[in-house]
C-alpha cells in the first residue's frame, strides 16, 4: 500500500519543501560552480529508471572539461577539481537531484541509478532493481556508499525492493544523514562511485545468466 499509494506522494512533499529550504544553498552553489567551472555549473546525464525508462539525472558538475592536444577529455581524475571534491564529500553535488524527485524520475530512497551501458550486464533477477524509482539514497549506499562491490550492490538493491516500507525509508534516510555528516566511504573517482564496467566485462555478466 505504501509503495503504490504512498511513497509517490512523499516524494513530492518532501523534494519540494526541500526545494523552497535549500534554495540559498542551490542559488550559491549554481553561482560558485559557473565561476569555479567556468561556465555551466550542472551536469547531465542519462540513466535508466523505474522500468528501464531513460531520464536525465542531473547534478552539480564536480569535474572541468580540460583536453589534451588531441583534442580528447583528460581522464576523470584530472579533471576532478578540488571544489568538485569537496561537493562530492559532503554530498552537495546530489542537491540538484531533488528536481528529478519532483518531476518524478526519481525518489528520495531507491536504488541509485546507475550508467544506461550497465543495462546488458545485470542478470535476470537484478533487473528488479527497476521496479521502482531509483533513489537519492538507497540501502547499498547506506551499507557502505561508494565502495560497496557490484555484485553486494545490486544485492542490497533487490533486497529493498523486495522489502520496500515507510518504516525501512526512514531508517535509509536517518542512516544516510549519519554517514553524510560523517563524510564516510566517499569515492572522489568516477570508477568508484559508478561501478568499474571494465570489470564487469572481464567478469563475463551477461543479461539472464
Amino acid at each position: 500500500m505504501y509503495a503504490k499509494c504512498f511513497k509517490r506522494v512523499f516524494d513530492f512533499i518532501l523534494s519540494l519543501g526541500a526545494i523552497i529550504v535549500l534554495s540559498p544553498i542551490l542559488i550559491l552553489l549554481t553561482a560558485v560552480g559557473a565561476v569555479a567551472m567556468g561556465g555551466n555549473p550542472f551536469f547531465t546525464q542519462e540513466r535508466p529508471g523505474k522500468r528501464e525508462k531513460i531520464f536525465r539525472l542531473i547534478k552539480f558538475r564536480t569535474m572541468n572539461n580540460k583536453k589534451d592536444k588531441h583534442g580528447k577529455l583528460l581522464p576523470d581524475e584530472k579533471r576532478l577539481t578540488r571544489y568538485g571534491k569537496w561537493l562530492r564529500s559532503t554530498s552537495l553535488d546530489e542537491l540538484p537531484e531533488l528536481f528529478n524527485i519532483l518531476r518524478g524520475d526519481m525518489a528520495i530512497v531507491g536504488p541509485r541509478p546507475l550508467l544506461v551501458e550497465y543495462l546488458p550486464y545485470y542478470k535476470k533477477n537484478e533487473r528488479h532493481r527497476h521496479d521502482v524509482r531509483p533513489g537519492l539514497t538507497g540501502w547499498a549506499q547506506v551499507h557502505g556508499r561508494n565502495f560497496v562491490n557490484w555484485d553486494d550492490r545490486l544485492s542490497y538493491d533487490c533486497y529493498y525492493v523486495r522489502h520496500i516500507s515507510f518504516m525501512l525509508d526512514v531508517k535509509i534516510v536517518l542512516m544516510t544523514i549519519k554517514t553524510v555528516l560523517g563524510r564516510s566511504n566517499v569515492a572522489s573517482d568516477t570508477a568508484k562511485a559508478e561501478g568499474n564496467l571494465a570489470d564487469i566485462r572481464r567478469k563475463g555478466r551477461v543479461d539472464n545468466k
